[in-house]
């Protein structure tokens, strides 16, 4: 048969859309341009357009436009993007860079290259030498460099079109000009391989990632490798999806293929460098090329190479003009330790004359060989026709339309004899394919974009073809492409989806038509000769194509391809048809069973149904026949009986094993009932129907054996643990992307058991599912929990929102995107307060974020954080009110108010940064506000005239200056940590002109945050010249927090260049403030945290005990204690590690704290003597000043070790000498470390505290009397100040130990004595009871009362951090109003009050403290109890080391979300602790939102409540975020008043079947009465086997979609039905009998047709010629007359009793 003659789809003429984007722009045209088309999916691209329209549009397609240095990337009429570069452009390409699916676009340049990636980010990469041309492989990007001597000229764009192998190049539209040859050279000449001590030069470089330099390739030969060096080879040709290369050496005339290789470094290499051998150890893994095939004989290279497809399998096709020959070779594959290896395939090899070819995908668009598409080749032949090639089969010549030139020729109005010249157009070139659309060059300078394929397109037909194509045998696929594209169905007469399935139906009709004839192979003559048979012989054609090359082509090559004027016998094709016919049931038969379970394409699977009724009476498959008449019984009607008597082919029956499956188990299923194609791997076209099986075979007991299960049927399962068949079943769900969409698409019946499956794991599913098997599930609030932990890695956006809307439609579509109200998007415009003191309810005082939907849903209407910011705030003016006094001026008493009020508002800061610490996040385009720190007050009674301090009476800018700084730490501290969105553009940016100490703060509190980074060295260089104290300050400690722990070497020199004893004994001593070098050795101690570094512990110890030198005197003691501090933090918690020196630095810190020098340690070593000189004033160590540090230190460095010595060393005076010997402050410090060092020990109760006091102060404060005077000898002072002291240090110690957790007991401790202390101080009317000692106020004074009360008001807010408890809440509100109306307004209680405010709500009650060693110390920096004095006074310790409390945080806020709503919504929790030395395993409930306990003892978190469903959530990672998904919300729909609506629901709420009863009493439907019953009788069956199934066990039991009894009165109902009816037991005597259906037309005997074929499918009555054999069979064996319902029943098992009896009946009436 020939070819047959196709007409194209002419979509227009073709103009580049970048010259259109250019004349908008409004530049004048020029024909020096570049262009190439693309596939949109080479760079993950997808288009809007949908429909049929979409695939034969410019829509589909995407262009790279070049002109000289600018680039634009086009999709149709839409401009993407531009790229606009600094030089003009050479080549450009895409290329994936080895990195999987992402896309570049490399851009080669003169000297550099240019990669971009889609979004828009680029990297430009130096080229130290010449580089000719640029080609993407799968590994990378290829280099091709030039030559040293005279290299070439440049061709900017190279005429080869790899297009779909890889991709078409730059079409150049004007010639360049004959230029003199030229050599762009870098200005330094680098020899890429002398990196590696390679003196020779690559003549092809790879780049393997846009931020490495390209490496060298090499050749393999003989099993060495050598480098690539040969610059003869010049590159044609690369493919991006396969690793292919070829090249051709004009010198040699040949042509190459190369396949390009990973090669680890084991092959054999010799180490001469100078032959070009690379030895092995240079590259661990190395790019090499192996040359897989080569011809001689072509004078120039091919014009044009590229991939195509025959008979799947691969070929490289050269296009050889000066032949005007296409040559094809064939490629193979070989897989060698789990590598692919590619081969030359020996035995493909062909050619066709042409001028022309490109590859396109027309005839299996739906189909990929391996990583390519199928690709046709469309050919234009010598004498200008245009033939599509599928291999090397010739499928069809395509025509242009006759109006084309009609048009073309009106169009001009010229002569009639030019009109008719127009009418005889003739294609002269063909170019820039795209899928299958191509440009075609006419002979009148016209180019048209034209359309391979019709648009229409039957989905029906293409599953069919695609099916064939799959199932065929390779020759019967070429016969059946030749009757398919034969001049006997040329779409010449018309083109509709219903033209393509009837023309597919009329191939097989028309054999059906035709006699069936058996050929056989003709013998061959004797006279053919010896020579002629070695000519004709398979070894001379394999010879001939690989020694005499592409010149030698013979016309025996051709043999095979089909000539254009030939015709097959008519003789062979009767031959073959049987077979084809034979193999096309199967293969359709497969499809048949596909679309049965789609509930879709019931139309198409009635269509195919008719179709496979005429093949398998051709045949005489009397058993397909009868499957199919069953289905659609009015069939019957039209299609006539088989002939023969008899079939032995049984159809495969996909319902029937899957019933069997639900009966008995995948492992004893006949798998004779699943098509082959269906257990093929790779198999596109049944793919649904393969998913379904292997959902079944996992579910009931199939096992996965990697890529496949153990009954072989092929499939993908996601990641995931599981310990039942349903999990597996939901992963493999998952692993497939079977959605709720696609699983409404099955029948019902069939998709129960799925839905079980669904049901039985909803409720706890393993945590480590991934997110679309959990919106599978229904569970989207665990998919929403994977996701926001998953969202910053590229892994979770591979995975893509597409997959999961994709696994979720149509039911929970409008959950995506999920939005979680956050900080950011509440305005702040609708963000009010209620001050009664406010006058400008605009002021920004950097609390008006605080109020977001987590706030308001965890407080209500409570006025709590109203008050709190009411509290903290410090920019507004305060309210002065005096009493009258005559003694003073108004304006005096005015001015001493205001003064007091003015040292609580500069603390004011410190709160408020920790009551909003992390609460924001930054706008990169908007410089940070810090709100205003106002001192002023306002006069309420003068209309609220303001105020301001008199600087005439006090140093205002001394009063203010830390207050700036502590107000911009604030400010700086409500930016979230580490959100990636503070830059160092950003920092830089808010940079003030003139150093000042708010952007101090803010450096300080960035830093706290880890923001700082990003600066680099000279940025901070830049900060340290400033010369500017509290800048210098803030960066210190902001780098150290950002850089914690981390011994980062150039922060350390930063650092260490404010520490003198750091300097050389020949340097000039620097004059740096004692501040300075406090703050530089805190910030040591940050960053070297934890790593006990020798050297730099030996420094510190030094510090403490420093000799005071030009130094503030008065600051040593601040100085010391910043290198204890320092000290502690080098060495935290490795006290108890045995280090060779950590016994001496433990004798000299005894030393230091006033212990008598021991030799129980360790003696000091030489070390200790040399450093002897600067730890003492005079001739013994000043313990005042170096005690604290060294308490400190060694609290620090034995943290939590339990260390007996050192708690013995740190022992408490226990005699009235000692107690008269040691400061009462340095009892306390002493209190403090035993108790941290001996951490298991702290108990929340009163005997606790109180076994902490010596019994010579207890004694002595029992014996307190008011009648005490000087006269005892007894000091008393000593005693109540030691008492007090001692109390405060264990108050603190239990504030530490408690820290963040909301104990009730230590919160009730520390309450009591707190209140104690503020009643001895000022009786009030609530006093605590009677165990506590009365009037020790008597005999201490009031400011270490003070001081005590408010250190223990602090503890206690550090054990309720975040809680924003009421209680403690009061006490503190008393506290700030009680001094400030007492006029005991001291800065340092002030100071502790807003600390205090703060931390109980911290992070706006969202965040809490740890208590892990790093937090403990931080908060001890924090708390250290040396309250300042004054606003300037950092003597003993430094004010912003107040702040380091960030440090000890962490966020343990639980919040549930609604993720239907996207709103947060309470829910109950049970919350299970582990087990403790103070309590055993503990559950609690809790409502969310709420604050967790520490991750180390949180056990399980599980959801609770008939609201939500249940989660549960195992603690071992660390802590993961819930979302809640509304059970309410979801589970139920509202459905219509029908009363079959509401009997239904009864049964089952499932959507699918509520539709499917709608669906049945639809009285529309009668007309499809037909689909009704298959669908019915198939849902029944396979429902009553899923209650089997359920019932039996082999499903674990959660109740069932559909209750058992609805199901068994079903059962009992239709079997009623079925054998009352007289009519039809005659019908089916006759159907067993004489194979007949009842035959006519009136609707009576229609619905018998329906009512018998229901029967037949509901008992699983066999075809009648398996009856009969059966029956025969008896007849045979059996001569008595006993009755043949065991034998029958033995015979046919499957059959229901009642048929058994019926054919006892028929056939054996006399039993």
């Amino acid at each position: 048969m020939p070819p047959g003659v196709r007409q194209l789809t002419v979509l227009g003429k073709f103009k580049p859309f970048g010259l259109i984007a250019e004349a908008t722009d409004g530049k004048s045209p020029d024909d020096s341009y570049q262009y190439f088309l693309f596939d949109p999916e080479l760079t993950g691209e997808r288009d809007d357009a949908d429909g049929n329209d979409a695939n034969f549009s410019r829509q589909r397609e995407h262009e790279l436009f070049i002109r000289d240095n600018c680039i634009i990337w086009t999709s149709g009429s839409r401009v993407l993007k531009r790229f606009t570069l600094s030089s003009a452009v050479i080549k450009a390409c895409w290329s994936n860079l080895g990195r999987g699916t992402e896309a570049f676009l490399c851009v080669l340049q003169i000297a550099c290259l240019t990669i971009y990636n889609t979004s828009g980010e680029v990297v430009s990469v130096p080229l130290m030498r010449t580089v000719k041309s640029i080609w993407p492989l799968p590994c990378g990007l290829l280099l091709e460099q030039a030559g040293e001597v005279n290299p070439p000229s440049h061709v900017p764009f190279s005429p080869v079109s790899p297009i779909l192998g890889s991709r078409e190049m730059l079409r150049q539209r004007k010639e360049v000009g004959n230029s003199s040859p030229q050599n762009f050279h870098s200005p330094v000449a680098h020899d890429l391989i002398s990196k590696r001590d390679m003196p020779c030069m690559s003549s092809h470089l790879i780049l393997r990632d846009p931020l490495e330099e390209p490496g060298p390739t090499y050749v393999e030969e003989r099993g060495k490798l050598t480098i690539m060096k040969d610059y003869d080879e010049r590159t044609i040709w690369t493919s991006d999806r396969l690793p292919l290369m070829t090249s051709y050496n004009k010198g040699k005339m040949q042509h190459s293929v190369w396949a390009a290789e990973f090669i680890e470094s084991n092959l054999e290499a010799s180490a001469s460098c100078s032959s070009g051998i690379v030895p092995d150890a240079v590259l661990s893994k190395r790019v090499s090329f192996r040359r897989i095939w080569q011809a001689k004989g072509a004078k120039k290279a091919a014009s044009k190479v590229f991939l195509a497809t025959d008979n799947s399998v691969p070929v490289i096709c050269f296009l050889i003009l000066e032949q005007k020959k296409l040559l094809s070779v064939g490629l193979q594959t070989v897989e060698i330790n789990n590598e692919i290896l590619f081969d030359v395939k020996p035995d493909i090899s062909w050619s066709v004359s042409a001028i022309a070819a490109a590859p396109v995908v027309v005839t299996r668009s739906q189909v990929k060989i391996g990583l390519l598409p199928h690709l046709d080749i469309i050919v234009l032949s010598p004498e200008n026709d245009l033939f599509l090639y599928s291999g090397k089969q010739c499928l069809c010549r395509y025509v242009l339309p006759s109006w084309l030139g009609e048009s073309i020729g009106s169009g001009d109005g010229e002569s009639a004899k030019t009109d008719s010249g127009f009418r005889n157009l003739k294609i002269t070139g063909l170019s820039d394919a795209v899928l299958g659309s191509i440009n075609l060059s006419v002979n009148h300078s016209q180019i048209f974009r034209c359309a391979l394929t019709g648009k229409p397109s039957s989905s029906l037909a293409n599953d069919c073809i695609a099916a064939i194509a799959e199932g065929l045998r390779s020759d019967l696929y070429s016969l059946f492409l030749s009757l398919l594209w034969g001049d006997g169905h040329s779409d010449l007469q018309g083109s509709s989806i219903h033209f393509e399935w009837e023309a597919l139906c009329n191939i097989f009709l028309e054999i059906c038509q035709k006699p069936t004839v058996v050929h056989r192979k003709q013998p061959k003559t004797a006279s053919e000769s010896s020579w002629e048979f070695l000519l004709i012989s398979k070894f001379h054609k394999t010879y001939s194509r690989f020694h005499n090359g592409i010149t030698s082509i013979n016309r025996l090559d051709l043999e095979g391809i089909v000539p254009f004027d030939s015709k097959i016998c008519s003789e062979e094709t009767l031959g073959s048809s049987c077979e084809l016919m034979v193999q096309s049931l199967d293969c359709l038969h497969a499809v048949y069973e596909s679309l049965k379970m789609d509930n879709l394409r019931k139309q198409d699977l009635h269509h195919l149904a008719v179709l496979l009724c005429n093949i398998a009476k051709f045949l005489d498959e009397k058993c397909y026949l009868d499957y199919y008449i069953r289905d659609f019984p009015r069939l019957s009607t039209t299609i006539g009986a088989c002939t023969t008597l008899s079939s032995s082919r049984k159809p495969p029956n996909l319902f029937r094993w899957l019933e069997n499956c639900l009966r008995r188990g995948c492992l004893s299923t006949n798998f004779d009932d699943l098509p082959d194609l269906i257990r093929r791997d790779g198999c596109s076209i049944v793919s649904w129907a393969r998913k379904v099986v292997s959902f079944y075979s996992v579910l009931f007991g199939d096992k996965p054996e990697g890529r496949t299960l153990s009954s072989g049927v092929p499939c993908n399962i996601a990641p995931g643990s599981y310990s039942c068949n349903e999990e597996l079943t939901i992963l493999a769900m998952a692993g497939e992307r079977f959605g709720l969409h696609q699983l409404d698409l099955l029948p019902s019946g069939v998709s129960l058991p799925l839905r079980h499956a669904l049901d039985s794991c909803r409720e706890s599913p393993p945590a480590d599912w991934p997110a679309i098997a959990y919106v599978l599930l229904g569970r989207e609030d665990m998919a929403l929990s994977v996701f926001r932990n998953f969202s910053s890695s590229k892994e979770f956006e591979m995975q893509s929102n597409t997959s999961l809307i994709s696994m979720s439609i149509p039911y929970m579509l409008h959950l995506h995107p999920v939005i979680v109200p956050s900080s950011e998007s509440i305005g702040l415009e609708n963000t009010k307060i209620e001050d009664t003191n406010s006058v400008d309810g605009s002021v920004i005082d950097g609390m008006e974020h605080i109020f977001n939907s987590y706030t308001q849903l965890r407080y209500g209407r409570d006025l709590r954080l109203n008050e709190v910011r009411r509290l903290l705030c410090s920019a507004r003016p305060v309210v002065v009110q005096t009493a009258a006094n005559p003694t003073i001026s108004d304006q005096e008493q005015q001015q001493d108010h205001l003064w007091r009020i003015a040292q609580r508002t500069a603390v004011l800061p410190l709160g408020r940064g920790a009551f909003t610490l992390s609460t924001i996040h930054t706008l990169l385009t908007e410089a940070f506000t810090v709100p205003k720190l106002v001192l002023a007050g306002r006069l309420p009674s003068q209309q609220n005239a303001i105020v301001n301090l008199d600087p005439n009476i006090r140093n205002i800018q001394e009063l203010k200056t830390w207050p700036e700084f502590h107000n911009a730490v604030a400010a700086g501290l409500r930016l979230a940590p580490l959100q990636g969105k503070v830059s160092r553009t950003w920092i830089r940016y808010n940079k003030p002109g003139e150093p000042n100490a708010v952007h101090a703060g803010l450096l300080f509190g960035l830093g706290l945050q880890g923001y700082l980074h990003v600066l680099n060295l000279s940025d901070i260089y830049q900060y340290f010249t400033q010369d500017h104290e509290s800048t210098t300050v803030g960066l210190m400690l902001g780098l150290a927090a950002s850089y914690r722990g981390t011994m980062q070497p150039d922060i350390a020199k930063a650092l260490f260049f404010h520490v003198p004893a750091r300097y050389q004994a020949s340097y000039t001593e620097f004059e740096i403030p004692t501040l300075l070098q406090s703050a530089a050795l805190v910030s040591v101690g940050m960053l070297f945290e934890g790593s006990a570094h020798q050297q730099t512990m030996q420094l510190l110890l030094g510090e403490i005990g420093r000799r005071s030198a030009g130094d503030n005197v008065l600051e040593r003691e601040g100085y010391a204690v910043s290198a204890g501090f320092s000290l502690g933090l080098v060495a935290l918690g490795r006290g108890g590690d045995a280090l060779g020196s950590m016994d001496s630095l433990v004798n000299r810190l005894l030393l230091y704290l006033g212990a008598k020098e021991e030799r129980s340690i360790l003696v000091p070593s030489l070390e200790d003597h040399r450093s002897a000189a600067q730890i003492t004033d005079g001739s013994t160590s000043n313990v005042d000043i170096t005690a604290p540090g060294a308490i400190i230190a060694l609290t620090l460095m034995y943290l939590k070790t339990e260390s007996e010595v050192i708690f013995s060393k740190l022992s408490i005076p226990q005699t009235h000498y000692d107690l008269e010997c040691v400061r009462p402050d340095f009892i306390m410090l002493r209190v403090i470390a035993r108790n941290l060092i001996m951490w298991s020990r702290i108990c929340p109760t009163c005997d606790w505290i109180q076994s902490q006091v010596p019994e010579v102060v207890k004694n002595g404060i029992s014996q307190l009397r008011d009648d005490m005077d000087n006269m005892y000898e007894v000091d008393v002072e000593a005693l109540v100040q030691a008492y007090v002291n001692i109390v405060a240090g264990a108050c603190i110690s239990l504030g530490l130990r408690f820290a963040g957790t909301r104990d009730g007991n230590a919160r009730d401790l520390l309450n009591s004595y707190a209140l104690y202390l503020l009643n001895e101080i000022k009786p009030l009317s609530a006093t605590p009871g009677n165990a506590f000692p009365r009037g020790i106020s008597k005999f201490v004074d009031r400011g270490t009362l003070e001081m005590c009360l408010y250190l223990i008001i602090i503890s206690l807010s550090v054990v309720m951090a975040g809680s924003g408890d009421l209680q403690v809440f009061r006490l503190l509100r008393f506290l700030r109003s009680r001094n400030s109306a007492d006029g005991h307004a001291n800065y340092g209680t002030q100071m502790a009050v807003s600390l205090a405010t703060g931390f109980l709500f911290l992070g706006g009650g969202m965040r809490t403290f740890s208590t892990n060693n790093g937090s403990l110390a931080m908060l001890l920096i924090t708390l250290y109890p040396r309250l300042p004095s004054g606003p300037n006074d950092n003597r003993c310790h430094l004010q912003a080391f107040r702040h380091l409390y960030v440090l000890a945080t962490e966020a343990r806020w639980l919040q549930t979300i609604d993720v239907d709503s996207g709103l947060p919504v309470y829910a109950p929790l049970e919350v299970t602790v582990k087990e403790t030395k103070l309590y055993s395993e503990t559950k609690f409930c809790e409502i969310t939102p709420c604050i967790l306990p520490e991750r180390a003892i949180l056990k399980r978190i599980c959801v609770c409540g008939p609201r939500y469903w249940p989660q549960q959530i195992e603690l071992v990672f660390g802590l993961r975020t819930l979302g809640e998904s509304n059970l309410i919300a979801n589970s139920h729909r509202e459905l219509d008043s029908d009363s079959v609506d509401h009997l239904v629901s009864t049964f089952s709420s499932d959507p699918s079947l509520i539709a499917f009863a709608q669906l049945c009493c639809d009285k529309s439907w009668n007309n499809s009465f037909d689909f009704l019953i298959l669908d019915l009788i198939l849902w029944s069956q396979v429902a009553l086997a899923y209650n089997e199934a359920v019932s039996t066990g082999r499903l674990a039991s959660s109740g069932g979609f559909v209750q058992s009894i609805f199901l068994a009165s079903l059962r009992k109902r239709c079997e009623e039905v079925l054998n009352c009816s007289t009519e039809l037991k005659i019908n089916l005597r006759n159907y067993l009998t004489s194979e007949a259906w009842p035959y006519d037309k009136n609707s009576k005997l229609q619905k018998d047709i329906i009512i018998l074929s229901w029967y037949l499918k509901w008992f699983n009555v066999p075809s009648p010629s398996i009856i009969k054999a059966a029956v025969e069979k008896i007849k045979s064996k059996s001569k008595n007359s006993t009755s043949a319902i065991p034998l029958l029943r033995l015979l046919l098992p499957n059959t229901h009793i009642s048929v058994i009896g019926e054919i006892d009946r028929v056939f054996f009436p006399s039993n």
